[in-house]
Parts: C-alpha cells; structure tokens; sequence
C-alpha cells in the first residue's frame, strides 16, 4: 500500500493502463457524486466488502479513496493481506479532490 498525494493519485492514475479506481465510501457518500468510471465497494460492509474485493484482479492497480482518506487507508491494508499488489491510497479522500465527479443522484 502507497499513500500518494492528491497529485501524485491523479498522475499516476492518469498515466497507469491497468488502473482500477474504487470507492469504499457509503451510498449516502456516493450519492453526492463518484468519481469517474469507479468502482463501488462499501468498506462498511464487512464480510461482504472482503468477498467483493476478492473477486478482483489482483494483477490490476487499484487507485482507493473514501470521504477524507482513513476507511480508503484500511481498505488499502485489506487488500495488502489478500494478496494485491497495488493498492493506493488517495491522502484527504474525496473531500480535498479537484478532479471531476459524476453525480448519481
């Protein structure tokens, strides 16, 4: 797991062609909007967040965020002890991104 800047998380991500962007935050959070072609997996879920996660790639980089950066943190420790890789966490999470959301709503 990598802690990456809100720069370096959008290079990177940018730049990286098997780039998976997830989402561990509520529908309550989602629904204020995602960003773009994320996928959404609730940490909050318990059990089932962890079978989720591993019918994952685990050959794919995995760009994590939340609402602030902590629940991505775990999510990205999880992902570490199952076997992935590539798991990196976005510091500040959704709260300080600049980049574009998609609204569910």
């Amino acid at each position: 797991m990598e802690d990456l800047t809100q720069e370096e998380w959008a290079s990177q991500l940018d730049s990286d062609s098997d780039a998976i962007v997830l989402d561990v935050r509520t529908d309550a959070e989602v629904a204020d909007g995602i960003i773009p072609n994320a996928i959404h997996i609730d940490i909050y879920k318990g059990q089932e967040f962890i079978s989720e996660i591993e019918d994952l790639d685990k050959s794919k980089n995995y760009y994590v965020y939340c609402r602030s950066g902590n629940r991505s943190g775990q999510a990205c420790a999880i992902m570490d002890e199952l076997g992935f890789n590539n798991a990196y966490n976005l510091q500040g999470g959704i709260l300080e991104w600049d980049g574009d959301l998609v609204d569910l709503a």
